[in-house]
């Protein structure tokens, strides 16, 4: 026979088995996930900046269920080294260039060709289109997802102890240039002699005569301090430097549709956040260098474009470069 006392306690302790079993029911439902993004540059950069922007708007999205954890100084590895681990499966992202996926893709390599574009709204347009969405789609292919392509590092320029006003100025010059083709090729055509060397031997490099230049955007030239080593800045602008933030395909799979759609949109935006404070600190940078002696030279920029037309014959972008004129750029 059931008392009082008796009912109410199996009351209690129904509720009680009834809340640990809603509360481990939720335990099993809720996941949690992390992404590590991993890059090169340090935290005054505005790719780190940028990131930290990503950072606080999906975590703030999504609750706190997808953390995002930013590591600069390339301490989760090199730019290589996490564009593999991504592909492997890694919960890891990273700020990528179009050379390094023409490895895998080689027509993406068309974002690095010699003026593709001549600024930044431009080469801003091209990563935003449908066309280059869809080329860059393919990569899923080889397990890697490009959630936004918009983080732009700044206009190339060459940097160097002689003035350059048209190519043939840099002939005979040895100019360090990323180990990608189509910016070998670029540099080759446009007279000089492209050199491999690790970007922190480039001052050394100029300084010793290893080399007789290098070729940069503003804040890689100013973050090295390369103005102590150099006298002249030819604002060829020759690369748009327009990055990526790539994770693995296997990884992103694995998030939720929502999940999925919130670090996309975010992704674009934080790309736009970190393009808009490069363009800011390139022209403080520019004005400082400028002050401390280094000579900002305004080239033959028609003669410059004439001299690389070849390339796209050579690489076999011709066909895309028209694409991108007719559908993207008219």
């Amino acid at each position: 026979m059931f008392t009082k006392k008796s009912i109410s306690k199996s009351l209690i302790v129904f509720i009680g088995v009834l809340v640990l079993s809603i509360v481990f029911s939720n335990s099993i439902m809720a996941q949690n996930y992390t992404l590590n993004i991993g890059m090169a540059v340090g935290e005054t950069n505005p790719m780190y900046k940028g990131a930290m922007q990503l950072k606080e708007n999906v975590e703030a999205k999504t609750d706190g269920d997808l953390e995002i954890r930013v590591f600069p100084n390339s301490q989760l590895g090199s730019t290589d080294d996490l564009q593999e681990q991504a592909k492997m499966g890694a919960n890891v992202a990273v700020i990528t260039d179009a050379g390094r996926l023409a490895d895998v893709l080689p027509e993406i390599g068309i974002l690095n060709a010699p003026y593709i574009a001549t600024n930044y709204e431009d080469v801003r347009k091209i990563v935003l289109s449908d066309m280059f969405r869809d080329l860059s789609n393919q990569l899923t292919e080889d397990n890697y997802k490009v959630l936004s392509f918009n983080w732009y590092q700044g206009a190339r320029h060459f940097l160097t102890n002689k003035r350059v006003e048209v190519p043939a100025d840099l002939n005979g010059q040895k100019i360090r240039t990323p180990g990608s083709p189509v910016w070998r090729k670029s540099v080759a055509a446009m007279g000089a002699t492209p050199t491999p060397l690790d970007w922190s031997e480039v001052y050394p490099g100029i300084q010793q005569g290893v080399i007789d230049g290098a070729e940069a955007q503003h804040t890689a030239t100013y973050g090295s301090s390369l103005y102590e080593v150099i006298d002249y800045i030819n604002k060829t602008g020759h690369f748009q430097l327009m990055t990526g933030l790539v994770v693995g395909t296997r990884w992103f799979n694995s998030l939720p549709e929502e999940y999925q759609n919130i670090i996309i949109e975010e992704s674009i935006k934080a790309g736009d956040y970190a393009s808009k404070l490069t363009i800011e600190l390139g022209e403080k940078y520019e004005a400082e260098m400028e002050e401390m002696g280094v000579t900002i030279v305004e080239p033959n920029i028609d003669a410059f474009v004439e001299s690389v037309q070849g390339v796209y014959e050579e690489l076999g972008y011709s066909k895309l470069k028209e694409q991108i004129q007719n559908e993207v750029l008219n």
